[in-house]
């Protein structure tokens, strides 16, 4: 069965309140949607987020990206007669990018969305479920459950805010929680003594700064929240000045994880190879 049609959206989704964090405020936000129509009519839909401060995207260029592109330029041979197949097709998809790519991830969210959209057609047409994706490629971490869990965040609530959501989060049972810090008007100790106190010593808490310290007040900004038992301290420091992140880990307990400065192969070779962090995201 091979591949007839790609087709491109963008969808602009207004958001019912703001997110801020210490690298962005969104009142809305502009996905790429793509549909890939197979020559018996079955089709798949992908999605991807581009975000101009992660992977440089915008969905102004993955829109241009797609337009350059034919199908047959984005997936080669553009035809699979098993799921199999089409994992192996859809690993092998390559969306170019307009400029100098050194981090090989200027087309991540673009090539998102046309990978969701190849899996989801062929799963329809060989009836699998995109669950079965992970047992084709990690087959050795492949395993079965019946449940899934997950963690909450707080973003940017402050006051009495960030008090009720900490108790609610407390309520409703989570055993992971993120806390955006770094947010600029803040105070993030006072916001950590607040949710600290309220969602009790069992919560496993970490905090993400997006980006929002600078490689000389990194360290000591972790050491302030270090008494709150913090397990991972997010994206510090802009990715431009993540070299510094291998002498800030001598200095603090917490480890460090990375998230903007991790987004593709060559980030990770790089963040093992330098000892920037001990997690990644």
């Amino acid at each position: 069965m091979h591949i007839v049609e790609l087709t491109a959206y963008h969808v602009r989704i207004p958001l019912r309140k703001p997110i801020r964090h210490a690298s962005y405020t969104r009142t809305e936000s502009d996905n790429l949607v793509v549909s890939c129509r197979l020559a018996d009519g079955t089709i798949g839909f992908g999605e991807g987020v581009p975000r101009s401060y992660v992977t440089g995207e915008t969905i102004d260029t993955a829109m241009t990206l797609l337009r350059r592109s034919r199908p047959a330029d984005l997936v080669a041979p553009a035809a699979a007669d098993s799921f199999e197949e089409a994992v192996r097709l859809a690993e092998r998809i390559a969306v170019p990018t307009a400029e100098p790519d050194p981090r090989s991830c200027g087309s991540n969210a673009t090539r998102c969305a046309v990978e969701l959209a190849v899996l989801d057609a062929y799963g329809k047409y060989f009836r699998k479920p995109l669950s079965a994706v992970t047992a084709i490629v990690a087959s050795d971490l492949h395993r079965v459950r019946n449940r899934v869990q997950y963690s909450t965040a707080i973003t940017s609530a402050s006051g009495w805010k960030v008090k009720a959501a900490a108790w609610i989060m407390r309520l409703y049972g989570f055993r992971q929680c993120k806390v955006k810090v770094g947010i600029a008007g803040q105070d993030d100790v006072q916001r950590l003594t607040a949710i600290h106190k309220r969602v009790g010593p069992s919560m496993d808490l970490r905090v993400d700064a997006n980006e929002a310290w600078r490689g000389e007040e990194a360290a000591e900004r972790i050491r302030q929240l270090e008494p709150f038992a913090i397990t991972a301290v997010e994206q510090p420091v802009p990715h431009e000045d993540v070299a510094c992140l291998a002498e800030v880990r001598r200095e603090v307990e917490t480890p460090i994880m990375l998230d903007e400065s991790l987004c593709s192969m060559v980030d990770a070779e790089a963040a093992v190879a330098d000892k920037t962090c001990d997690l990644f995201n």
